[in-house]
């Protein structure tokens, strides 16, 4: 019997990594999820990836912790308020200050060393550049960019034992189209946490631009919201 392929999933806990976990499932994938303890004030979302990665089945979960916060410039990793209430004109316009430096790059890194080490070809991220709020590494140009240096910084990429592929399922995907697959796949979005500032408790704002983006999604797609706001 032929064994299935290995995938690595950067898992935030959030929705769209959530769904892409489940699509790559889907696809006859065995996942190896991927977290990281940043420094960012929504750490809830690491309990939120540990229920994910043991709900959809993951082989393994790992949480790697990068300091990001020790160098700052962001909403999310610093003394900087979050923003809140803005319209979706607004947040297509502007790299809000909830962009954290590099971020992506960062992350994709480490999913490509660990990719490496377990000779899976795939790794899937949940970016999207339809729905998003303004990040200059959810873009196919990034994407693109970043598989090309894959194959060139890697010793399987050289000798040409793995060619690496970044997959990108819900990159040209609406929030709402992203819930009405997640649905499909019978996703729980219940367990998942998307808010930049959370209560202590893990409840959810309802007013920063994830937020306004989730409630959006629900609404458009027709499906119940089950997320927990403060109010």
């Amino acid at each position: 019997m032929k064994s299935q392929p290995k995938a690595v999933i950067l898992s935030s806990g959030g929705l769209d990594s959530t769904t892409v976990m489940a699509i790559a499932k889907q696809e006859g994938y065995s996942i190896y999820s991927l977290s990281f303890n940043y420094g960012q004030r929504h750490s809830h979302e690491l309990i939120a990836a540990e229920k994910i990665s043991n709900v959809l089945g993951a082989e393994d979960h790992l949480v790697i912790d990068v300091c990001l916060d020790k160098i700052g410039g962001s909403a999310l990793t610093d003394n900087i308020e979050v923003p809140k209430n803005r319209s979706g004109t607004i947040q297509s316009r502007m790299i809000p200050v909830t962009y954290v430096p590099a971020r992506n790059t960062i992350f994709l890194s480490f999913a490509l060393a660990w990719a490496e080490v377990l000779q899976a070809s795939d790794i899937f991220i949940g970016v999207n550049s339809i729905d998003y709020s303004g990040y200059p590494d959810c873009r196919p140009e990034f994407i693109n960019a970043f598989e090309n240096m894959a194959n060139l910084a890697t010793k399987s990429g050289v000798e040409g034992t793995l060619k690496t592929r970044i997959k990108t399922p819900l990159l040209l995907l609406t929030k709402a189209e992203i819930i009405k697959k997640g649905i499909e796949l019978g996703i729980d979005y219940s367990i998942t946490h998307s808010c930049y500032d959370p209560s202590s408790d893990g409840l959810a704002c309802g007013y920063c631009d994830s937020c306004i983006l989730r409630k959006n999604g629900f609404k458009k797609a027709g499906v119940d919201d089950p997320t927990q706001y403060i109010t």
